[in-house]
């Protein structure tokens, strides 16, 4: 019996017998209800929806099938990746049964069999007997699993619904295996393979439902009220208006992203606030007639109590006017209303009011109330949104609360490469008009289209980089047949008249046009809720642009339960933008960027990310390329939340506001603390400076502490500043209350990190070699000369702080790493799985007396604490030398295969204790060195199957090493295995 036919025998049971059973998990049964990424467990982020377990278990696959009598667009789609990547045998049978699956689906299953032949996809046709299928089975190297239960292939049964799907797996001799083989020989001898016939004849045949079924799941109800209400966000977000018109204030900014009822909600809060007149004021005259009829649907007054002010209609009089600043902002028409004409004004998309025309008018009238509503009020002109309305933020939902939210449709994002001149690295400007408009990359845009997009009703938006390409492509694209069917496409440029722009999105909502080519007037300002699809061929410059363009297509319609994204990624350096824009991901880290691109990502409200092979290989070069924290970016952090906050941030703030990680803007720099970067980025200047020693304090104390891998020391030092002085038992009993772990070696290496003992001579250098505290006869004091620089500053005034204050400063990066360790699970002092650590952090958690990161690499035993951590680079880089490139491989989830360093055997004094599992031996894994210092910690280990063997060394001389199989005490999340697993490409320029 192998090692994963074991595995398999010891789960099955620990499945069905026994679940006290020391099992891998890997293989045993499993019960997938659909708790998503929204509702993972807290500090993993698992996914455990169907659609995550199908992925999966595609990755490890050499076959499957499909069995499932319900297909949709909106289920195929976020498969549809792996599944034009899928090496093995594929098999998809499906039905018309009820006649539920539309043809569109059937033409994308057809093209999908195109694309990738060893794919085949058959319609059961035994017409005697209802089919109702819904299974999935993977065949690996060891036997089966299968996936049986409630979910077919749509969007909402693989992410949303709640769902009872039973995850099986058994060996090729099981008798469960021998029927689910007839089950599906039978069902494929009463099948016909599909066929632009078979679907013609389905067109003709099938019979007309008179009720649509839809994915939302969510239905307006009707019942009998017009009167229109908040939804519970919306609620929310009127409730905190009110607390700040309550307070007296006079103005307040809402953000909200894109797509998510801006216009009601505005609606909603003048109802509430219930003003004499109000004026509303949009960029654009294509948007005020949608804002007049949402505002009169809420609001319930008669038209005559509705005007507008543009394009030569002036309703001076109207209760409720409806305004466009170019027309309001011209003198000749502000000077007519008094500056109190109105009680209450709000600025739709006041991101723009920087602009002179906004200042005129907002500094012209008085109203009660000036609310602003915007999705980005990060600006690039230097202009403070915040400081324009008092820096009152009520409400704020971003777009990845807004999708858990349900209030957008979920995306699916493909990254494909663009064709377009691949020679070395470029921004779009410097590609010819030629290279854009070739007639490969016209072919290359109409296959992926065919590829990738709705096989009907394709609705969407197509960004180009500039406009000769836009009107280019516009007559390259038009008759192109996409499904058999010539595309109508128009281009729409800043020379386009409101009435050419109305015309060409009343065409493409009424299905006349199928895609409308832009640069950048319809980035925002535009609202077409049926947008079904978004094709990006044009580098990605800006997150917020990217976001921008992005969500035009999230808006809900009826009818519409997705949007898919098509993004031709050429060469470009700001490749490395895309992921975190996806994502949201502002901490200045590469590793989530990594992994996002590295693996097929589910993100919130069921969204998924992918990438094919070319494609990922640009983004992840231009990831390990790109300085995320360098001193622009940290000077734009500082800055973003230094407008919002009307101050100096604080490091707190980049954690509460999701902003850049505190750990990482502090210590970037050198020396390493934030009151320096500041000084350096002129934020303070240089006569605010700290003092070398507050420096080296604050150094210390953000390089050690700020990171949050336990709360020890912090909590030490913050009752240290209350109190003065404290005794060992009374610092035990202070874990104690506070939950954390109390014991001898923790208390004991608390004090040697916080006396510098514990750290080597270069560090104690950097740290300025004064202690923070003394142990005097078993007391704990500050240090006389830490203690006299603290208290030199005044305590601030609540609420406030002074960023030129040591005191100020100390109590900053001691209460952020407080909520870093409640944010990231640490707060009890031990390894975390799934966390990321250095060396350092390691001899840290694991109480090591002496910090020994320097010598400390493949594996160090020590025997104090009879811990011996071992960490491993899973992809050596390949000029390394041979003798430091051991072929330790991750077989599952559970199962390292590994091997010790040369010229050991299995009586060395560091292996033999390793074999014989007589020390505690944590497992730390990086991807490959381009990933940092940091590590993943996958849990303890027991060592199985030592083996004395041999490596050849840098001369091809073969050296002992003694090999062993170290099984974790669980398995690792599977999309973790994966991402360490997966061959970390290092694409060329010329990919």
């Amino acid at each position: 019996m192998n090692r994963l036919t074991e595995a398999l025998n010891l789960d099955t049971r620990f499945g069905f017998l026994d679940r006290a059973l020391p099992a891998g998990q890997i293989f045993n049964p499993e019960l997938i209800v659909n708790a998503s990424t929204d509702s993972a467990a807290p500090n993993t982020g698992e996914d455990r929806s169907m659609l995550a377990a199908i992925k999966n278990e595609l990755r490890q696959a050499n076959e499957f099938i499909f069995s499932v009598a319900f297909i949709a667009p909106s289920g195929l789609a976020p498969l549809k990746q792996q599944l034009l990547d899928f090496t093995g045998r594929g098999t998809i049978i499906t039905s018309r049964y009820l006649d539920f699956n539309e043809p569109a689906v059937f033409r994308e299953l057809l093209q999908l069999t195109e694309d990738n032949p060893n794919i085949e996809v058959l319609i059961h046709e035994d017409v005697d007997h209802g089919f109702h299928a819904k299974g999935y089975i993977f065949r690996h190297e060891v036997g089966m699993t299968a996936i049986v239960g409630s979910s077919d292939v749509t969007g909402s049964a693989l992410s949303t619904n709640q769902e009872w799907n039973l995850k099986f797996s058994a060996l090729p001799g099981g008798d469960i295996v021998e029927q689910i083989d007839k089950a599906v020989a039978y069902q494929k001898s009463t099948s016909v393979a599909l066929s632009a016939e078979w679907i013609e004849n389905y067109e003709q045949t099938r019979h007309h439902r008179d009720f649509v079924v839809t994915d939302s799941g969510v239905g307006e109800r009707i019942n009998g009220r017009t009167r229109i209400l908040p939804n519970v966000m919306q609620s929310d977000a009127l409730e905190q208006i009110q607390r700040v018109v309550d307070a007296g204030e006079q103005r307040a900014v809402v953000i909200s992203a894109t797509g998510t009822g801006k216009t009601i909600l505005a609606a909603l809060a003048v109802r509430q606030f219930a003003p004499k007149r109000m004026l509303f004021i949009v960029h654009s005259a294509d948007i005020l007639a949608k804002a007049k009829l949402e505002f009169q649907k809420v609001l319930e007054e008669p038209d005559s109590a509705f005007g507008f002010y543009s394009g030569g209609t002036y309703d001076l009089d109207a209760k409720y006017l409806f305004a466009t600043i170019q027309t309001i902002s011209r003198d000749e028409h502000l000077l007519q209303f008094a500056k109190k004409a109105f009680d209450y004004i709000v600025i739709d998309e006041v991101h723009r009011s920087g602009a002179k025309s906004y200042r005129k008018v907002v500094d012209h009238f008085e109203p009660e109330f000036l609310l602003g509503l915007t999705a980005t009020p990060e600006r690039t002109d230097n202009f403070n949104v915040f400081e324009l309305f008092d820096y009152n933020v009520p409400y704020e939902i971003r777009l990845d609360k807004a999708l858990k939210g349900r209030m957008l449709v979920p995306f699916h994002y493909y990254g494909i490469a663009d064709p377009v001149d691949s020679e070395g690295t470029k921004t779009g400007e410097q590609i010819s008009l030629g290279a854009l408009t070739d007639s490969s990359r016209v072919r290359s845009i109409v296959d992926n289209l065919q590829t990738y997009g709705h096989a009907e009703g394709a609705k969407g938006l197509i960004f180009c980089s500039r406009v000769d390409e836009c009107q280019l492509l516009a007559e390259e694209l038009n008759g192109q047949l996409v499904y058999g069917k010539p595309l109508r496409t128009r281009a729409l440029t800043g020379s386009s008249t409101n009435e050419e722009r109305q015309q060409a999105v009343e065409e493409l909502q009424a299905g006349r046009l199928d895609y409308l080519l832009t640069v950048d007037i319809f980035n925002e300002g535009v609202d077409i809720p049926e947008l079904n699809q978004i094709v990006m061929l044009r580098e990605t410059k800006s997150r917020i642009i990217f976001t921008q363009q992005l969500g035009r297509g999230l808006r809900k319609a009826a009818g519409k339960d997705h949007v898919r994204v098509l993004d031709f990624i050429g060469n470009y350096a700001n490749n490395y933008m895309i992921p975190l824009a996806l994502t949201g991901d502002n901490t200045g880290t590469k590793e989530g960027a990594r992994r996002d691109t590295m693996t097929p990502t589910v993100t919130a409200g069921g969204s998924t990310i992918s990438f094919d092979r070319i494609a990922q290989q640009r983004v992840l070069h231009a990831i390990d390329s790109a300085r995320l924290t360098g001193r622009r970016e940290l000077r734009a952090a500082i800055t973003l939340l230094r407008d919002r906050l009307n101050r100096i941030p604080q490091l707190r703030h980049f954690l509460r506001f999701d902003s850049l990680d505190p750990y990482v803007l502090a210590t970037t720099e050198r020396p390493r603390n934030y009151w320096t970067l500041l000084v350096s980025l002129k934020f303070l200047s240089k006569d605010m400076a700290p003092s070398a020693a507050e420096e080296s304090y604050l150094s210390m104390l953000s390089a050690e502490l700020l990171k949050g891998i336990r709360p020890h020391e912090i909590l030490l030092l913050q009752r240290l500043l209350e109190v003065g002085e404290l005794t060992r038992d009374d610092f035990r009993e202070l874990l104690r209350e506070n939950n954390t772990r109390s014991d001898d070696a923790v208390i004991t290496h608390t004090e040697r990190v916080l006396t510098l003992e514990f750290f080597n001579e270069q560090l104690k250098d950097a740290y300025g070699r004064t202690p923070i505290i003394d142990v005097v006869r078993g007391k704990y004091r500050l240090h006389p000369k830490f203690r006299d620089l603290y208290e030199a500053y005044s305590p601030s005034a609540k609420h406030e702080w002074n960023p030129a204050s040591f005191r100020d400063h100390v109590d900053d990066v001691l209460a952020t790493g407080l909520m870093r360790c409640r944010q990231t699970g640490q707060w009890d002092g031990h390894l975390v799985v799934g966390r990321r650590y250095t060396r350092r952090d390691v001899c840290r958690l694991l109480c090591w007396a002496k910090n020994q990161e320097g010598t400390m690499y493949g594996y160090k035993l020590d025997a104090d604490t009879q811990t011996c951590p071992i960490f491993v680079t899973h992809n050596k880089a390949q000029e390394l030398d041979v003798d430091v490139r051991y072929p330790d491989q991750l077989i599952t989830p559970s199962v390292m295969h590994w091997y010790s360093k040369h010229g050991r055997t299995l009586a060395s004094s560091d292996v033999a204790p390793m074999a014989a599992n007589e020390v505690d031996m944590p497992l730390f894994v990086k991807k490959s060195d381009a990933e940092g210092s940091d590590f993943f910690y996958l849990g303890r280990v027991s060592a199985d199957n030592p083996e004395a063997t041999t490596l050849p060394d840098k001369d091809h001389v073969k050296k002992d090493v003694v090999s062993m199989d170290l099984t974790l005490e669980s398995p690792i999340e599977q999309e973790l295995f994966e991402y360490l697993n997966t061959e970390a490409r290092t694409a060329r320029p010329d990919a």
